[in-house]
């Protein structure tokens, strides 16, 4: 006996019927964007040097500079949990710290999830011009979702 549900779609006949309604939305930023000025990691100097790598990478990372004041305060509060990690390693605090840096936008699929697309050949070069400012990213979607309306 076959199996139940419908019979197969025509060659060429399939269409998505749940559209993106996000595909608008999608926050673009210069791949080699940088903040001008990170909010420094609270008590920098009592975690390990590979805490504060991490923290001057993320501080670096391209999608940085569309962050406000939450998206930093998450990172300053995941601080701890990634120094307790390179203290003493557990799953536990490797699923929660790859949680919450998934929300951040660390992966390129979680980028994508998050509609954020980098832009190639904008911004300034390394060493180059000062970076855009996260005001700049802000007014830019806004601009862009008003003339949207």
């Amino acid at each position: 006996m076959a199996g139940a549900g419908p019979p197969p779609a025509e060659a060429g006949g399939k269409r998505r019927r749940n559209a993106d309604v996000f595909e608008d939305q999608a926050v673009e930023v210069p791949r080699n964007s940088a903040v001008a000025k990170p909010p420094p990691l609270p008590y920098a100097r009592k975690y390990l040097q590979a805490t504060r790598a991490w923290y001057a990478t993320w501080a670096a990372a391209p999608q940085a500079a569309a962050w406000v004041d939450t998206d930093w305060q998450r990172l300053h509060m995941l601080a701890p949990l990634v120094d307790a990690y390179w203290r003493h390693p557990t799953k536990e605090l490797m699923a929660e710290i790859r949680i919450n840096e998934s929300l951040l936008g660390a992966t390129h699929v979680d980028r994508l999830r998050g509609r954020i697309k980098f832009t190639a050949g904008q911004g300034p070069a390394p060493g180059g011009a000062a970076p855009r400012k996260v005001d700049d990213l802000t007014a830019q979607r806004r601009r862009r979702m008003t003339d949207a309306s």
